[in-house]
């Protein structure tokens, strides 16, 4: 693509003569931009007046919106106290709490259970809890008159029987593993030759291998296939099966002597290997949910199989024709009594038990089991049973604050049956499920295929009502009593639904991350685009969560990972974590192994409200008008799913959201060659994930939609995954795809990028970024672009990105300081605007355009960022009062000073200076403190100038400066670290600090702090 270059570099134009409403917002931001914040109420350390002092110290530094959550934790950690849960005085500090936030207008927020997942409690019954489908089997010869009773200690759904398949189990092997070498092989010798297509593992304790399988052909091994099995994690949130089976099919393959080699494996675990004739559905208990993915992030393809080997002997299936509901022949006493036709039949009793996942972490007076999450019934229950009795024992007048129900990440696994299921089945696929359950021994039914589109079906159902009868459920009971849902629509730990429709279904979304690792890499951008595609503009994020280092971190070692979540979509921060301090004779206080100190006791709180403030602007802007998202990802049909995929990988300089079905469906249209939601979000390029498979009437709606011009990019579908009008809907698909990929709009193929036409569409980069290093986000709204750069590494950077916008005069907002100034020299060009910035270490700015670019031959060429001149380094004696006061002749590090007393400071330390300024001129002047740890509160002649806490260090003195003496004055503090070091010399009975969580001894690194610059005077000429 030409481009048409024009070159402009003019001074400083003039804002607008009066202020907008969104410039005074970004100078002062409106109380909507208000942070939220976790406070934990932790082991029943509770006060009435510590939660007063918490409320009021939140409300001092820009919180508001608090949301509580009773917690019980690790009492080797965190120390039970005295405020048992639920006990009258627990009533009494609740009451207190909600009271005070409505006198001080703050907004409450109630974890919807104790401990932080997810909803349950003592209240909660087996038949109300997550429940799954069992079967017993009984073997049964007819004709003959039977009366026997069935096994089955569990909530009774329906009896079964089918005539029995042929004999298939080739070999059955018995093993102790504990023995067993590291790499070993067992052989598994036939009778006689014969056929094996499958292979059934079998556990008892946590196992892991690379396991081969082989079959002996003349002196050698040819293999079969390879797998890795992982049954290491057993908690129930992971899998209702802690050691369910594992099982594999395959073609056919003949031979007498089998070998299964295992690699790498743990030396305990394996119980048996089962050879059989017949096929099994591969991974059937994954399949069924019954065992999940076994670490925290499930990715987008970690609940997808390979296409099942085609059945070659339909003797060794179960016929569903053949299966017979004999539920009504099963009297109450538990016996069955039914006049069996001849043959040999199985007898199934199939019934519901409870999955066993309980709330946490809990108080034991709060734990119980987790409520059914497929069926509203129980889930209005337990509101009942805990918000609502909260809700109702507090006198409206006093209740005011409470605003919110809080369900937060989801970690309790899942569950495959309910109440009602089977007609809930029905009205969704239109037929009966019931003959089919015998899949979920791993049988086949029909044929795989057929089979493995049941339990795709099943799937899909369950993650559909988890969205509609939980979240949609817990919902609908938070409005009648006046409260919203918010909801963190991810889970770590087996997450049963689609993220999307999950989220989709409360009233505002969050997403989480942590300030150090990966957790939120993908947490963050699944809220964002629910939040997006259903029509939520506030975006949440529980933020700077983390692990250890307990009262290391501060605002400055925050803000990389917080600018990163902004460019993730999230727009409103909520600060993670508040421990509650009910005791006011115990410094730093409670504390916990997470989390990041956001707490009134931490010795930097009060001055964090300028870092506060920096992420309220950040907030406040990043929720004006649309985020500017070109492309659409969609995720696919399959569940569960936690996460979209991006293949082929999206260009640097383009922003993307994740897409559902139901999104696709019921709100996307194309308008203008653009897909468009009702909300205003639009999307120049819808991108379909690597997958075979689509139900017919999605694939219709994307026909349509691509027949109206709209731009699709990705593989034809060649089958349905569901067994729903199986196979009329196959041939659907086929059909549809044949005409829509004939279509010019629409392209298979992984190549996205075309010349300089970008997704195969006419669409220059949004911004193009030649640092990969500096991220943006890029809202829209109606007289204005708002372009957010932050710079993530340590280092200064140059950058000239060009952004999409013509004819517009670049403005540079400084979050930091809420200031506003133009930069004069930018380069207009085709469809776009190149403008030089620089970013020093970790700093982002709002780059906005707004006003019409009038050109000025006339005006005087400036650049963006003059080079600031040194007029004065301050570097002589500085007195600085501690607990006493010192004299510094040269600026000093706190932790390598000679002195115990200022080695071992943790708190506020008071630095003042008279210097004599030299003759002012007309430029801006600025102190540069150089370098601080940790934050620092400067003021100048009286004046505050306000809190420093990132890069660049400096805060501007014009029209405070003044010819002659001026004195200035810091107060800088740092943190615990140091103090609690120092402390930790002392005998214990001269201790002066408590925290349950202290990991500092006598030889822990002290940490820097102090005043360290050089502090400099300096001028630039803006």
């Amino acid at each position: 693509m030409r481009y048409l270059l024009i070159l402009f570099c003019v001074c400083s134009i003039p804002v607008f003569a009066q202020q907008t409403a969104v410039q005074k917002g970004f100078a002062t931001p409106p109380d909507s931009t208000k942070l939220s914040m976790y406070w934990y109420w932790m082991s029943d350390n509770i006060s009435e007046e510590g939660a007063k002092k918490d409320l009021a110290a939140m409300a001092d530094i820009g919180v508001g919106r608090v949301f509580i959550g009773n917690i019980g934790y690790n009492e080797k950690e965190v120390p039970y106290g005295k405020v048992k849960l639920f006990s009258d005085e627990w009533w009494k500090v609740t009451r207190t709490a909600i009271r005070t936030a409505s006198e001080k207008g703050l907004q409450i927020g109630l974890f919807n259970s104790p401990g932080w997942s997810q909803s349950g409690g003592p209240w909660i019954k087996p038949s109300q809890s997550m429940r799954y489908l069992a079967g017993e089997e009984v073997m049964v010869k007819g004709p003959q008159q039977l009366s026997q009773k069935l096994k089955g200690d569990f909530q009774d759904v329906a009896v079964l029987a089918y005539p029995a398949p042929a004999e298939d189990e080739l070999e059955f092997i018995v093993l102790n593993t504990d023995t067993l070498s590291t790499d070993m092989h067992i052989d598994l010798d036939l009778a006689a030759e014969n056929t094996a297509r499958s292979l059934v593992l079998y556990m008892h304790k946590p196992f892991r291998a690379a396991v081969e399988l082989q079959v002996k052909e003349g002196n050698d091994y040819r293999t079969i296939t390879k797998f890795q099995v992982d049954r290491t994690n057993p908690s129930l949130n992971v899998g209702f099966k802690p050691f369910a089976p594992f099982s594999v099919s395959f073609p056919p393959v003949r031979g007498k002597t089998f070998r299964v080699t295992f690699k790498q494996h743990s030396k305990t675990g394996l119980a048996a290997i089962v050879l059989y004739k017949a096929p099994r559905i591969e991974r059937y208990e994954e399949k069924q949910l019954a065992k999940m993915f076994q670490q925290p992030l499930p990715l987008w393809n970690e609940y997808q199989w390979p296409q099942h080997p085609t059945a070659t002997d339909t003797t060794l299936a179960v016929v569903p024709a053949q299966i017979k509901n004999i539920t009504q022949y099963l009297g109450k006493d538990g016996i069955l009594r039914w006049n069996v036709p001849a043959g040999n039949w199985i007898v199934v009793r199939y019934g519901m038990l409870t999955t066993g996942v309980t709330n946490a972490p809990a108080s034991p007076e709060g734990a119980g089991l987790e409520v059914d999450k497929i069926n509203r019934v129980p889930i209005q229950h337990h509101y009942d049973e805990f918000i609502g009795k909260i809700y109702k024992s507090i006198p409206a007048a006093e209740r005011t604050s409470l605003k919110w129900v809080v369900a937060d990440s989801y970690e309790t696994g899942s569950q495959n049956w309910t109440d009602g299921m089977e007609k809930a089945f029905k009205k969704q696929y239109g037929y009966d499920p019931l003959p089919w359950l015998p899949v979920l021994s791993g049988r086949v039914v029909g044929t795989p295929d057929q089979s493995d589109r049941f339990l795709w079906d099943l799937r899909r159902l369950i993650a559909d009502r988890v969205a509609y009868e939980y979240v949609a459920g817990l919902r609908d009971a938070s409005h009648k009593d006046g409260m919203r849902l918010w909801l963190e629509n991810y889970g770590h730990w087996g997450f049963p639904s689609e993220f999307l429709k999950y989220g989709g279904q409360s009233d505002e979304v969050g997403g989480e991350f942590w300030n150090e690792g990966t957790l939120g890499n993908i947490e963050c951008r699944a809220a964002s685009s629910a939040a997006h595609i259903y029509g939520k503009n506030k975006v949440a994020a529980e933020s700077f969560t983390s692990g250890g280092q307990a009262y290391v971190r501060y605002p400055a070692l925050l803000k990389k990972r917080g600018d990163w979540s902004f460019t993730e979509g999230i727009n409103h921060t909520l600060l993670h974590v508040f421990i509650h301090q009910p005791y006011e004779d115990r410094n730093p206080g409670v504390n916990v192994g997470f989390g990041t100190e956001f707490n009134r006791k931490n010795t930097w709180f009060y001055q964090g409200k300028a870092f506060v403030d920096y992420l309220r602007r950040c907030n406040f802007i990043l929720q004006q008008g649309k985020p500017v998202n070109d492309i659409a990802y969609f995720i696919g049909e399959d569940a569960p799913k936690m996460t979209g995929v991006r293949d082929p990988e999206i260009p640097q300089g383009y922003s993307y959201d994740y897409i559902n079905a139901e999104v696709i469906l019921q709100r996307l249209s194309v308008k203008d060659g653009w897909f468009v939601l009702p909300d205003g979000m639009r999307y120049r390029l819808l991108v379909l994930p690597q997958l075979e498979t689509m139900r017919p009437e999605l694939l219709q709606k994307l026909y349509d939609l691509a027949k109206q011009g709209g731009a699709i990019l990705g593989p034809a579908p060649k089958r349905s995954p569901s067994l729903q009008n199986f196979p009329k809907a196959d041939e659907e698909v086929r059909k549809l795809a044949a005409a829509m990929w004939k279509l010019p709009n629409v392209v298979s193929g992984k190549g996205i990028i075309d010349g300089k036409n970008a997704m195969h569409i006419r669409l220059l980069p949004d911004v193009s970024l030649a640092n990969p290093n500096v991220l943006y986000a890029h809202r829209t709204a109606k007289d204005a672009d708002y372009y957010f750069l932050t710079n993530q590494t340590d280092q200064t950077v140059k950058i000239s990105p060009t952004f999409r916008m013509e004819d517009k005069q670049p403005e540079l907002w400084d979050p930091v300081t809420g200031k506003i100034r133009d930069l004069p020299e930018f380069n207009l060009k085709f469809m776009g605007t190149t403008v030089p910035l620089q970013l020093e270490a970790y700093e982002s700015a709002f780059i906005v355009f707004r006003k019409k670019f009038i050109p000025d031959p006339l005006r005087v060429r400036r650049s963006n960022f003059p080079q600031p001149q040194v007029l004065q380094e301050l570097s002589n004696a500085w007195q600085v009062k501690f607990n006493s006061t010192y004299t510094f002749e040269t600026l000093t590090d706190w932790s390598k000073h000679p002195d115990e007393q200022i080695k071992n400071f943790s708190g506020t330390a008071y630095y003042t200076k008279t210097f004599s300024a030299p003759a002012i001129g007309k430029e801006r002047y600025f102190i540069n403190l150089g370098s601080v740890m940790v934050m620092a509160k400067v003021k100048l002649n009286g004046v505050d100038l306000g809190t420093l806490w990132t890069a660049p260090w400096k805060v501007e003195v014009t029209g405070i400066l003044k010819n002659g003496d001026n004195k200035l004055e810091v107060e800088v503090v740092n943190t615990w670290v140091n103090g609690l070091i120092g402390d930790s010399k002392l005998p214990a009975t001269e201790r002066k600090y408590w925290s349950n969580v202290n990991p500092y001894t006598p030889a822990s690194k002290y940490q820097s702090a102090g005043l360290l610059g050089p502090v400099k005077l300096e001028s630039i000429p803006y």
